[in-house]
């Protein structure tokens, strides 16, 4: 057997092995992409452009244009710490900090809502400090930020420890023996060689908060976010009513997404 008619043989072996492996997965595809191609469809009948300029709509997309990126800041500037020191120390406590930091990701959104009332609603003595001086946590904006940071955070810490655990150590030892400190090594050499870990973090954060419902629905269902703007009209009128906010919101998911595909791979889970 010459050695192109091997390599022909194994190739076509190992394609037989992946056919069934292929299929299953087609079958998953068209599941995932059969509500997109019938949700789109009805697009054509409907005014997006007009439905979007109501007040009700324009608000909605407001509060979440302010409040998601406020929630990703918040993210971002106290989680990727926390995935610095996740990713390089190990002390007591450890695994507890790392549920804590899972949590959020796997209780139903309501009950994270549920459990920030416990926290923060109006009649606890930290929610009712902040109302005192005119800084309600529940029903306002605030109260959107903090349900929205609280479901949304997991995902920059996460990813952003995974880019920290790629970084090799040895590179951070050597700008320590060249005399920077720990904050100048962390600045100038970790934080850099994580960025993209760090940045398709943010960009998931920021796409899993400007989509957050559940809590923010128990927190905060005044005043109206995009996803409870949507809830709201689908009561009222059901599917037709929500493809104007719907198809916003989407495109914003998917400006979403290529940032993530364009900085790289997100890991899923923290990596043991």
């Amino acid at each position: 057997m010459s050695l192109g008619t091997g390599l022909q043989s194994r190739h076509s072996k190992r394609s037989t092995e992946l056919l069934i492996p292929a299929l299953l997965g087609g079958l998953i595809l068209v599941y995932f992409a059969l509500p997109f191609v019938t949700f789109l469809s009805r697009t054509g009948t409907t005014n997006i452009v007009a439905a979007l300029s109501t007040p009700a709509a324009q608000g909605a997309i407001r509060n979440s244009l302010l409040t998601a990126p406020v929630s990703t800041a918040i993210a971002t500037v106290l989680g990727v710490p926390l995935a610095y020191v996740l990713a390089r120390r190990s002390f007591p406590g450890k695994r507890l900090v790392e549920a804590l930091v899972i949590l959020p990701l796997i209780i139903p959104p309501v009950v994270g809502g549920a459990m920030l009332i416990s926290a923060v609603g109006r009649f606890t003595p930290i929610g009712a400090a902040a109302a005192a001086v005119g800084l309600p946590l529940t029903d306002s904006l605030l109260g959107v930020i903090l349900a929205q940071t609280f479901v949304a955070a997991p995902f920059v810490i996460i990813t952003a420890r995974a880019g920290f655990g790629a970084v090799d150590e040895r590179l951070e030892q050597a700008s320590r023996s060249l005399g920077y400190g720990p904050l100048s090594t962390f600045w100038n050499v970790s934080l850099p060689l994580a960025r993209g870990a760090i940045l398709a973090g943010i960009s998931l954060t920021f796409a899993r908060a400007i989509g957050e419902f559940g809590a923010t629905m128990m927190v905060a269902y005044n005043p109206r976010t995009m996803p409870t703007r949507i809830w709201v009209d689908f009561i009222a009128g059901g599917i037709d009513a929500i493809v104007p906010l719907a198809v916003a919101l989407l495109g914003i998911t998917l400006v979403v997404l290529a940032a993530v595909q364009r900085f790289g791979r997100v890991p899923t889970v923290i990596d043991k």
